[in-house]
């Protein structure tokens, strides 16, 4: 691409991140530099298992890096973009799908709007490094970078499996349903030319809540998928162990649940089946407090589960789901209106950890978008018990400050050994490098922070950058 004088050049600085002080930044680079170009572990996020299996040409460059992003779709929609202007299927069947042009044009025109944000950070970069531009988006160059990655896409180098090659991506674990038949990720697994691992992770959240709307249909289709009755609590319970085994044997490590809060108090068999039978008759009949009983009974019987299996439990409560009712009527979930709620656990867990939290093997990563709770609540929790682990930060607080703030408010009482390590949590997939690269940085800064103050070596922090990107998500996620 050819710079004008109308536009504004895209060239990442090599030092982005790094501290301002000269004796700091020479630490941070030399901390980087030995982790930068290190594999790539994503043990938690959602990009579809199918998509790399089928290894198809991407469609269009909207489709890639708009429309499936919902941290992009959110601030687009926030300065006045309709969500059925940037690609989003319209279940009310009023507007069609605009071109990906159309969409891309969107991007463009709005560029400045994302300034600041770690969007426009991870964009950048991905822009740069992985389809070679070196202008910002704007008005006057969309039409040109649309084709300019249209092209580059309709090339075998772009293709999703050739991606995940050149992303240096060793193992990306996906996001499955509880029903799901694992096809893609058994195709993967036996094909010889495919060498990465794509992991599912079990993910069940539907079955916590019985006043889902949903609730019923996937209880059903675990039946389906298990040859157990689900009728009974304890049928539930059954086909739920007879799936996690499945998934176990499909390369699974993990399970993954958001639930509103984090309550585990059990309750007694017959108080189980009465609300699951109560529940399958007809779910309006169950109350609040009824639900919110159940939900954290099955947050118990998680865990109990995760000490039988080995599978290890993420957690992350404190999520208000589909915040805007009408987006989700006429847009369906994961369009950028879950918002954050206040989060607590040393309560909340006291049940389940007062259960399992010693139990060996057993591994429980919390995660918050209430980053107040890191120093209050969950460094001080994986300081002691030694199921818990501390998860990153995601969504909002998945930000280059925030990573900051975050080691310097889990370290003191965790240190770094009971961490996750880097969780990117996207469905954007050519953003996986850009996301994990700006959490090297981040934390190459902070490392640098504890040397210049002498209270490690620089050796020190190399050895720990090195354990951040590898040690550290291997043991945790029993990679």
């Amino acid at each position: 691409m050819t710079q004008t004088s109308t536009t504004t050049r895209l060239a990442p600085h090599p030092d982005r991140l790094f501290p301002a002080d000269p004796g700091a930044r020479a630490v941070a680079r030399t901390v980087y530099d030995a982790v930068k170009d290190a594999p790539i572990i994503s043990p938690h996020g959602h990009v579809d298992a199918a998509l790399i299996a089928a290894d198809q040409p991407f469609p269009d460059p909207a489709a890639l890096l708009i429309t499936p992003d919902h941290y992009v779709l959110r601030l687009l929609h926030a300065n006045g973009v309709g969500l059925e202007a940037l690609g989003r299927a319209d279940l009310s069947g009023t507007h069609h799908e605009p071109p990906g042009r159309t969409i891309w044009r969107q991007l463009a025109e709005h560029w400045d709007d994302f300034l600041g944000t770690p969007v426009r950070y991870w964009f950048e970069t991905e822009l740069h490094d992985v389809f070679g531009l070196d202008q910002a988006p704007s008005a006057g160059n969309a039409d040109a970078q649309y084709d300019h990655i249209a092209d580059l896409l309709a090339s075998p180098a772009f293709r999703p499996r050739a991606l995940f090659d050149s992303f240096g991506i060793e193992v990306l674990a996906t996001t499955d349903g509880p029903a799901d038949d694992l096809a893609s990720h058994a195709q993967l697994t036996a094909d010889p030319g495919f060498t990465g691992r794509v992991l599912p992770t079990f993910r069940a959240d539907a079955v916590f809540d019985p006043t889902r709307s949903d609730w019923r249909p996937v209880v059903a289709s675990i039946a389906e998928a298990s040859g157990i009755d689900t009728g009974t609590h304890a049928g539930l319970l059954a086909a739920l162990r007879a799936r996690r085994r499945y998934f176990i044997e499909h390369g699974a490590t993990a399970t993954d649940t958001g639930v509103l809060d984090a309550g585990s108090a059990p309750l007694s068999a017959g108080e189980r089946e009465r609300i699951h039978a109560a529940a399958l008759r007809d779910p309006s009949s169950v109350t609040e407090s009824e639900a919110t009983a159940y939900r954290h009974d099955m947050l118990y019987r998680w865990a109990e589960m995760s000490v039988e299996d080995g599978l290890v439990m993420q957690l992350h409560p404190g999520v208000i789901r589909n915040h805007h009712t009408p987006t989700l009527e006429r847009f369906g979930p994961d369009t950028g209106h879950d918002l954050p709620a206040v989060g607590s656990f040393t309560e909340p867990l006291r049940p389940l950890l007062e259960a399992f939290g010693t139990a060996p093997g057993f591994h429980l990563v919390l995660f918050t978008v209430d980053e107040t709770v890191f120093s209050r609540e969950i460094g001080p929790l994986a300081g002691f018990y030694p199921a818990v682990y501390a998860g990153a930060p995601w969504w909002f607080i998945d930000t280059p400050a925030a990573i900051g703030r975050y080691r310097s408010a889990v370290t003191d009482s965790a240190s770094f050994t009971k961490t996750s390590g880097f969780i990117d949590d996207t469905r954007a997939y050519c953003s996986i490098p850009a996301r994990h690269d700006m959490a090297r940085r981040a934390d190459a800064a902070y490392l640098a922070s504890l040397v210049v103050t002498h209270q490690i070596s620089e050796e020190d922090a190399v050895h720990t950058a090195r354990r951040i990107v590898s040690g550290i998500p291997r043991a945790t996620f029993k990679l």
